[in-house]
């Protein structure tokens, strides 16, 4: 019965994926590449415009492996965020189908987010490796540990607003500037270690940061003087999903399938 369940909702998940990659990028010219692709060419610019402004950074860390650490941490966190928001919307006539609800639209763009920023990640990684700018990761288990858990957060953090704007036209208009506040609240371009030492634990209150530090940990190790806490990262990660998750159940009465 259970495991009825689940391999029906994975197929209605897997085909939803495949449709978002037809129609967000097309059925010709290699559109299914721009999965991996737009988040590798806004990593490869932001790297690129940071390697010509400065060489190094505040350690001995080189400026593209540092950039590409807290960047691609950015896009998995704005990119859940947006593609959470516009999921019904851009998918609404489905719910005539009765065994597709929302929740449907937001776990397959989920996903979807974490596969192709994940791949991106990965190219990123393994061509600053070939080009002698950044070694095998330190340890594994933080720099993995660390990127689901940023994931999870971010995908929390995109159905808590998703669900909000279910409810609030005003909300839905507010979406993008907390998206821009997401790069200082992120703390993806510089370390906590650079922050005076009373600020530090304060901002670490901040969830984000204490993923994006975890995924540095994992990759430089020793390098560099690295600043979280994993239980409380776990445990704000679990928080921001179930309220997320609550919000958008309680908000599927608001939805107008006219």
């Amino acid at each position: 019965m259970i495991r009825a369940f689940l391999s029906r909702q994975s197929q209605i998940i897997g085909a939803l994926m495949m449709r978002e990659m037809a129609t967000r990028y097309g059925r010709r010219g290699g559109g299914f590449l721009w999965l991996i692709g737009e988040p590798l060419l806004f990593c490869v610019g932001v790297i690129l415009m940071w390697v010509f402004i400065r060489h190094r950074g505040q350690s001995d860390v080189a400026v593209a492996p540092f950039v590409m650490s807290g960047y691609m941490c950015l896009i998995l966190l704005r990119h859940s965020i947006s593609f959470s928001i516009s999921a019904v919307n851009s998918n609404i006539g489905l719910l005539y189908h009765r065994a597709i609800s929302p929740m449907h639209f937001f776990v397959s763009r989920s996903v979807l987010e974490l596969a192709g920023t994940t791949l991106a990640f990965i190219v990123v990684y393994v061509a600053l490796v070939v080009l002698h700018q950044v070694g095998a990761p330190s340890d594994w288990l933080y720099l993995y540990g660390g990127w689901f858990l940023m994931w999870l957060m971010a995908t929390g953090t995109g159905y808590i607003l998703s669900g909000l704007a279910m409810r609030s036209d005003v909300m839905e208009r507010l979406v993008p500037l907390v998206s821009y506040a997401m790069i200082p609240l992120s703390g993806v371009f510089f370390m906590i270690d650079w922050l005076p030492e009373a600020a530090r634990e304060k901002y670490l209150l901040v969830p984000f940061p204490n993923a994006v530090e975890m995924v540095r940990a994992g990759i430089f190790g020793d390098i560099v003087t690295t600043h979280f806490n994993v239980g409380y990262a776990i445990g704000s990660a679990l928080v921001l999903l179930l309220a997320g998750l609550l919000l958008l159940r309680n908000a599927e009465g608001y939805l107008d399938v006219d």
